[in-house]
């Protein structure tokens, strides 16, 4: 009784108007005792069937409008048998299919609706990889909120976003849907992505629901190719891998999504330990795990046996909904009968979908998402392109600037040349599942619309994508075609030619189409295709200056480009504004400022690569390229083209020496270490501060450096500013050969730069 009592009051405290002094902790437990009540009684009222039928999503193959009410998925949301449907894109369709769920079914339960919103909606934003660049949460959090604002305004709740899987591997096309190697950014990536799309609460119409995937490992296959299997210790899982799921579980993060690959040699899907015990377990998260596209099916080819056996597997393990395959559906009454699963794991999961729903508001309204005005102003709106336009230009990374080629004059002749010139459906990149292609900007528009008559631009295509007209096909897919011209190559490369030959400088727009990269789409070669490297050569030997912008979802082996190429700006896919935003930073609107996320190996012997190695027993000195009997190549240095953190600029920073606050401290001590950077160049430019941080010894082998922090910064030019980083024993945790999340005394080293190679060190001795 005086509990209930309490809670009573604590009510009225909170919703009497006018009282400033509400306690949100209160208000929280209140509105969960609110929803615990609300689904205990819808629960109670549901058939097996319906439970199960919570636990079911189907693609819904974006059905027009009015199709709703006669197709076979209309006919199972009156029974009961469908909690959520993905792929319809639009308010009316959505509305459409709402309507036969609330209006026909038996219980009235509305049905959440997702959708890939990967890199934006209709405004498409650069490439996550892209995204990650520019090392600037507000501006990822704020990708990440004008995404949830257009894809909510047209009926969409929930994203299957963020990507937050760890890649070394440029292989592996999916590279590109992720922020790169290192788990610290990519930790900082996730928090800022979820708070983008779920804002501070998800019952507001402009959020969306986010979907933290792929958990877990996904980005570490066998060879890069995808779907293979993943094999790596618990340690490297715990420090190298985990990082950026877990971040997205403390920030709130609504939904989990299982990975493909297999994890301790048990599919994901069906990882009791991955999902139970380290995910909800360990972390404490709280939503609900759905599987990818037929991952229950899936596991059948694994070898984890039939649909039924696969499903209850799933379900014990801690999967809630079954994403197109219907295992769940059909399998799980079976399986209840033979006391395979029981009846609380089925409970569990239904809660877990239903909370959802309550917590994005549809019970109290399932059209709050369905607002067709809400669609003709906020999606695809100026204000959102300008913005996407500013991020885009902040993603790209000049690789290479010899004799300040770039920015270009604003004058004379320039020749633009290559297949992806004039190319618009392939600048919003992969996963731009909502983009309308025709609302994207190719590079020769958008430099015809910054210069105007001020510059005289002349084009032409120069090559194919590749020689090869199957691959070409295959690079192609989902609308994004590459343009292929039943051209001879000599002919393609000799009109080139002939148009550059009174430019002033030579603009070669060359690299991956859209489906080059993403998922299924792994490569062996990371070269530069053979027909753009051919006419590239061409180009050179013009002897006039060449810029080469390269247009990738990946890193690629391109040390003879970085050797023989005057200017390089990689541009990744920069969305619906890329033509826009290319034109700014190539003649000098936009001063570059984007730092890689991801190491550019030369060739792929090299692969994986990444800067967070450790030391061998016999590390090949420094400085040195070949040394007997020391962890070396043959045939090609350790070092990559590129190293992570790695951008240039069109002005020039300068770092000071490391100033310390102390070179010994003890326990819980804050240390402080300070560096100088100032613009010694002549133009206004933003540098990103890096900070690394070494153990030197450990209990167990320890990474040569490890990312810890970092800063971007404004500095016009002449200018100098002091960049500080606190460092506390919390920066030096790590999991241990226990799996133990502790720091350990000794020495350490600070290592602050530019990049991770260049950088300045200082070492301080920290004890307990």
């Amino acid at each position: 009784m005086k509990k209930i009592i309490f809670i009573l009051a604590a009510y009225l405290f909170i919703v009497i108007p006018g009282n400033s002094q509400a306690d949100p902790k209160v208000s929280k437990v209140l509105n969960e005792t609110k929803m615990k009540s609300f689904i205990d009684a819808l629960m109670k009222k549901m058939t097996l069937e319906e439970k199960l039928g919570q636990l079911n999503l189907p693609s819904a193959g974006d059905f027009t409008t009015g199709q709703a009410q006669s197709s076979d998925i209309a006919q199972k949301i009156r029974q009961g048998k469908v909690g959520g449907l993905f792929n319809i894109k639009s308010v009316a369709k959505i509305k459409d299919v709402q309507r036969v769920a609330v209006e026909e079914s038996r219980l009235h339960i509305p049905l959440i609706f997702g959708m890939d919103v990967i890199h934006g909606y209709e405004t498409t934003f650069p490439i996550p990889l892209g995204l990650s660049c520019t090392w600037d949460m507000q501006l990822v959090e704020r990708s990440a909120r004008i995404a949830a604002t257009e894809a909510s305004s047209d009926g969409i709740n929930w994203t299957f976003s963020p990507m937050v899987d760890i890649c070394r591997d440029p292989r592996w096309g999916r590279i590109a849907e992720g922020s790169g190697e290192d788990a610290y950014l990519g930790a900082e990536v996730a928090k800022a992505m979820v708070k983008g799309y779920q804002g501070n609460d998800l019952s507001k119409n402009n959020t969306i629901m986010s979907c933290v995937k792929h958990y877990a490992l996904y980005g570490a296959p066998d060879a890069g190719r995808d779907y293979n299997t993943v094999d790596m210790s618990h340690q490297r899982m715990y420090n190298d891998y985990f990082p950026p799921y877990k971040a997205a579980v403390d920030a709130g993060v609504g939904s989990v999504m299982a990975s493909f690959n297999e994890v301790d040699g048990v599919p994901a899907t069906a990882n009791k330990w991955l999902l139970t015990d380290v995910l909800r377990k360990q972390w404490g998260f709280k939503g609900f795990v759905v599987t990818d596209y037929t991952g229950i099916n899936e596991m059948i080819d694994h070898g984890i046996g039939d649909l039924q056996t696969a499903s209850s597997r799933a379900l014990d393990a801690g999967i809630d909904m079954d994403m197109v395959g219907e295992g769940l559906l059909t399998t799980t009454a079976k399986s209840l009968k033979e006391g395979k699963i029981r009846l609380t794991q089925i409970d569990a999961a239904c809660r877990r979908i239903l909370e959802a729903k309550y917590k994005l508001g549809l019970f109290e309204d399932p059209y709050r998402y369905c607002d067709e005005n809400r669609a003709k102003t906020e999606v695809f709106n100026q204000q959102n392109r300008n913005e996407a336009k500013s991020i885009a230009a902040q993603s790209f990374v000049l690789l290479k600037n010899q004799n300040n080629v770039l920015p270009l004059k604003k004058t004379g002749t320039v020749a633009l040349i290559g297949p992806l010139a004039d190319n618009k459906e392939n600048m919003p990149g992969t996963w731009s599942v909502a983009t309308r292609f025709e609302n994207a900007t190719s590079i020769l528009t958008g430099m015809n619309s910054l210069v105007g008559d001020k510059v005289k631009i002349v084009y032409a295509r120069g090559s194919n994508l590749v020689y090869d007209e199957q691959l070409d096909q295959r690079a192609g897919m989902f609308g994004k075609n590459t343009g292929r011209q039943n051209r001879s190559a000599e002919e393609m490369i000799n009109e080139a030619l002939e148009v550059s030959k009174n430019a002033d400088v030579i603009v070669a727009a060359l690299g991956e189409s859209a489906e080059m990269s993403g998922e299924s789409s792994s490569r062996s070669d990371l070269n530069l295709p053979d027909a753009q490297k051919d006419l590239l050569k061409a180009l050179l030997k013009t002897g006039k200056p060449v810029v080469l912008v390269l247009i990738t979802g990946r890193p690629l082996t391109i040390p003879w480009e970085n050797e023989n190429v005057p200017a390089i700006l990689n541009v990744w896919f920069g969305g619906t504004e890329a033509g826009y935003a290319i034109a700014d930073v190539l003649f000098g609107d936009v001063n570059p400022s984007g730092k890689l996320t991801t190491t550019w190996p030369q060739n792929a012997g090299q692969v994986p690569i990444f800067y967070k190695h450790k030391n061998t027993g016999r590390p090949l000195p420094e400085g040195k390229w070949f040394e007997k009997f020391r962890s070396n190549y043959l045939d090609v240095s350790n070092d990559p083209v590129y190293p992570f953190g790695f951008g240039l600029s069109y002005t020039a920073f300068q770092y000071s020496d490391i100033k310390l606050s102390s070179g010994s401290l003890k326990g819980s001590q804050t240390l402080t270490a300070s560096v100088t950077i100032s613009n010694t160049g002549k133009y206004d430019g933003k540098e990103v501060v890096q900070l690394y941080i070494r153990d030197v010894v450990g209990s167990v082998t320890r990474p040569v450096k490890e990312l810890k922090g970092f800063r971007k910064i404004d500095l016009k030019a002449g200018e100098t500013k002091t960049v500080t980083f606190s460092i506390t024993p919390e920066d030096l945790k790590f999991y241990n050969y226990d799996l133990k999340y502790d720091w350990e005394p000794g020495e350490f080293e600070i290592i602050i730069g530019a990049n991770s190679r260049d950088v300045k060190k200082v070492k301080v001795n920290w004890i307990k």
